[in-house]
């Protein structure tokens, strides 16, 4: 009988009680982030998935070595805990998860800031919380006790956890990726979830992020001013500001003539808008689309992003003061070349640091960083800012109180029932992005400036818009009209259309692509320089109509540019590939 208890079982067999404790123990550091990010709907399951089957590799050890099982769970479990403190305390103040982009802001941020930061937002409930969290730990650890098996079988059942929860989905995401460091960083996806892999994951990229973020901002610091540039401005007071929306179809807005009032506060303000209606993007990927719309590249030139100045560097060379103020993810490996052309602001203010980009930001948050950029003393300001507008996953675009749409009332008949929820919710997107957009114009026109405000999308977005109602998000490969009718809109102060000719009404039909962007704003600021072509400018009397490209300027293929006026809708084989 000695023998028998030494191998570590018992007459009553496995202690799968002891086991569940363990795995409670060291999933809660995890879970309770991901629990209330569940209850508070900020986003969707799959992190709490992950993060409860990234809790079980911790049993291996105890598996293995059951006698030290209080102490090496002591261990672990501090280090998980200060991970969890930090992820808790995010999500206490911002409501969002712990993410890269976390890391570059405290990085970024001076220690005066931080103090500024904990005495704005630091509440006492939090203190209260965090102690209610830490005696939580401490009671569940106290729960511990060893789970003991014979050598062999604790050997094997350890082993057995690390192979499927680690070198499985290892070597599934290497197989299936194209290369091994694109597996690799899937891999990291799949494990970022759980502490303290979200803060190793996230210093990690971090890191990679900053580096080539660097390797574009060096690249950027080599590109020549432009040439013989005079501002007819010069000296004079002035406050532009551009507005950059998000996935945002001009068809389901009612400013342009949708059925359903999904713009109510744009449309109450259409008489003091100028509201251009034949604006395509040149693509349907913000990043991709940005690339062009901020610089001097387009479709048939896609690389002078690389070479000229972007529109940030053109105002600065202005003499404008320069702030970028975005709800859009920050550090992540898609969003460089955004944070890229942030980084070339005077002032940067970054509000969106969700790990997932499927999580629930609002756009309003915006409004309190761009009163106080209106009330900077600068002269001579130039704001850009960059909403998250009608980005998938819509239910998570707006606050409760702006879930307008609900039944099929406005539908049209040939969208699904199953599709009418992401259909309403769109609607109720716009109606929010709305809200804010009208809500910028109004606390810019509060302030008595001198200067105009533009509104683009950066594309649009299908939503079982076109023929055939199948089509939902966007696919370059096979385009549809909404994927690339964009809002474009400005609003000038009294001041500023005093001494500058706002009238349009001949031009708000003229076919137009945003590539073409750095045109139209100059021609609005006043300003001139050898490298400006008014006839590219929507505004201009010697505007010319260029055909409307669209499609991947890199493509192989022969005729990957098409002319969209030309381009005939045809019922999609299937759903679109959803990208950013």
């Amino acid at each position: 009988m000695a023998l028998f208890k030494r191998s570590g079982t018992s007459a009553k067999g496995f202690d799968w009680m002891g086991l569940l404790w363990l795995f409670l123990f060291f999933w809660y550091f995890s879970g309770i982030t991901q629990l209330l990010i569940q209850l508070t709907d900020t986003s969707g399951f799959t992190g709490f998935r992950q993060a409860f089957f990234m809790s079980a590799i911790w049993l291996a050890p105890m598996l293995l070595f059951p006698a030290r099982t209080k102490v090496m769970a002591a261990v672990i479990g501090v280090v998980l805990w200060a991970c969890s403190m930090a992820s808790l305390g995010y999500f206490f103040i911002y409501q969002q998860e712990f993410s890269q982009s976390v890391i570059f802001i405290m990085f970024e941020s001076n220690p005066s800031e931080a103090g500024e930061y904990l005495t704005q937002y630091f509440a006492w409930w939090m203190l209260l919380a965090f102690i209610a969290h830490t005696a939580f730990a401490i009671f569940l650890w106290s729960r511990l006790r060893p789970v003991y098996l014979p050598r062999a079988q604790g050997l094997i059942a350890a082993t057995a956890i690390l192979l499927v929860i680690v070198g499985y989905p290892l070597v599934k995401q290497i197989s299936r990726a194209d290369t091994v460091a694109l597996g690799l960083e899937k891999f990291e996806t799949r494990i970022e979830p759980a502490v303290p892999w979200q803060m190793l994951v996230a210093y990690r990229r971090y890191r990679e992020q900053l580096d080539g973020m660097q390797g574009m901002l060096d690249s950027v610091s080599k590109i020549p001013p432009l040439t013989n540039l005079k501002d007819s401005m010069a000296g004079q007071p002035a406050t532009l500001v551009l507005v950059i929306g998000e996935s945002t179809n001009r068809q389901r807005m009612s400013l342009y003539g949708y059925p359903r009032q999904t713009t109510p506060e744009l449309d109450k303000l259409k008489d003091q808008l100028a509201v251009f209606n034949n604006v395509i993007t040149p693509r349907p990927y913000t990043i991709e689309a940005l690339q062009q719309v901020l610089t001097f590249a387009d479709e048939e030139n896609p690389d002078l992003y690389l070479k000229t100045p972007s529109l940030v560097s053109v105002m600065k060379q202005a003499g404008y003061k320069t702030y970028w103020i975005t709800n859009q993810q920050t550090m992540t490996k898609r969003n460089t070349m955004l944070t890229t052309f942030s980084e070339q602001a005077d002032q940067q203010v970054y509000l969106n640091n969700n790990r997932n980009q499927n999580a629930r930001q609002y756009d309003g948050d915006v409004l309190e960083p761009f009163t106080k950029a209106l009330a900077d003393s600068a002269p001579r300001k130039f704001i850009v800012v960059h909403l998250l507008g009608t980005h998938m996953s819509y239910q998570y675009r707006y606050p409760p109180s702006f879930d307008k749409f609900t039944d099929r009332q406005g539908v049209p008949a040939g969208v699904r029932d199953d599709q009418v929820p992401t259909y309403n919710s769109y609607d109720n997107a716009v109606l929010y992005n709305d809200f804010v957009v009208s809500s910028l114009i109004k606390d810019y026109a509060k302030t008595d400036p001198n200067g105009f405000l533009l509104y683009l999308s950066d594309h649009g977005e299908d939503v079982f818009d076109s023929v055939g109602h199948d089509t939902l998000g966007r696919n370059e490969a096979k385009p549809t009209a909404p994927m690339y009718t964009i809002p474009f809109m400005a609003w000038a102060s009294p001041k500023w259309r005093e001494t500058h000719d706002w009238s349009f009404a001949s031009d708000l039909s003229r076919p137009y692509s945003s590539s073409q962007l750095i045109h139209t704003w100059a021609d609005l600021a006043g300003l001139s320089f050898n490298e400006l072509d008014p006839s590219r400018s929507l505004v201009n009397d010697s505007f010319k109509a260029r055909p409307l490209l669209i499609g991947d300027p890199y493509s192989r293929q022969s005729k990957a540019l098409i002319d969209f006026s030309l381009m005939k809708p045809k019922p999609p084989a299937d759903a679109a590939v959803v990208q950013q």
